[in-house]
């Protein structure tokens, strides 16, 4: 039965671009040498960026906000070495902040941002939500704080991009390992993955009209292919046996809830998405 208090939501997917990395950090062991043949080749793999807005009566709620405009380039907020190994592609009709303005929705608008966790392709834009209340595991946001205070500028983690949440004054309402099922609205839910692909991972439980249950999962499960039988972890984890835990859990919430499971960057998948420049989920 559908929550009446449901009726009305809007869920947009909104394209914001494409990256590269190499397959081997997707799917650990991609390119595997063997005596047939000992010098197996890398392969860069392209993959989607994507974030998703939802509309909802009581509040507007984003989930993820992409990668920084200013990422690329001689002047970008990347270091050369990141840029190199994760190299990201969009125009600027992809940006979020014009993604958004796309749907008329203003940054200052947006009530609640809920940030799957913090690395360069999911926290990237977070500066601009200024009014919002940013929601993130505790766990990744004191990891996070970590790198920025040692001045560690290369991997997942961008100094830029944190120097500016810090400067625009970012509200943050923070996760405990202990917290779970946390609801913002009514039909919209806060799930706590624990350590895995980073150091704390939360994702959403959204009860649409149009497609029943969806658990935006994020990278805690980057693709389909993650989580067959056998379970094929990413090649960037924190924590490996943190990571098989929080992909059990998605399964088992996905099967009592007759879910849709959102993979963080399955082509496949985005491809059959509806994406906001053609309307919306209900």
């Amino acid at each position: 039965m559908v929550n009446v208090n449901n009726q009305g939501i809007k869920l947009y997917v909104l394209d914001n671009g494409r990256m590269k990395m190499d397959k081997n950090l997707m799917i650990a062991g991609s390119n595997q040498a063997t005596l047939d043949n000992p010098n197996a080749p890398n392969e860069m793999f392209e993959f989607p960026i994507y974030t998703v807005f939802i509309d909802h009566p009581e509040a507007k709620i984003l989930f993820d906000t992409a990668c920084n405009p200013n990422s690329m380039g001689d002047n970008g907020r990347w270091i050369n070495q990141t840029q190199k190994a994760f190299p990201y592609t969009a125009d600027e009709s992809c940006y979020l902040p014009n993604r958004l303005e796309q749907i008329n929705v203003d940054p200052s608008e947006v009530d609640y941002v809920v940030a799957s966790h913090l690395h360069l392709d999911h926290a990237g834009c977070l500066e601009y939500f200024t009014n919002a209340t940013v929601i993130v595991h505790d766990d990744e946001l004191n990891g996070t704080m970590q790198t920025y205070a040692r001045n560690q500028k290369a991997g997942a983690y961008i100094w830029a991009d944190i120097d500016a949440w810090i400067k625009n004054d970012l509200t943050w309402k923070t996760i405990k390992p202990y917290e779970d099922n946390l609801e913002i609205v009514q039909g919209v839910k806060v799930l706590n993955f624990g350590s895995g692909h980073a150091w704390g991972m939360i994702g959403l439980e959204v009860e649409t009209q149009e497609l029943g249950t969806l658990i935006l999962a994020s990278d805690a499960i980057y693709t389909q292919e993650s989580m067959g039988d056998i379970l094929k972890p990413p090649g960037i984890l924190y924590d490996s046996v943190g990571w098989a835990k929080s992909v059990e859990k998605i399964k088992r919430l996905a099967k009592e809830k007759n879910a849709q499971i959102w993979f963080g960057h399955d082509g496949d998948q985005f491809e059959g998405f509806r994406k906001s420049t053609d309307g919306y989920y209900e």
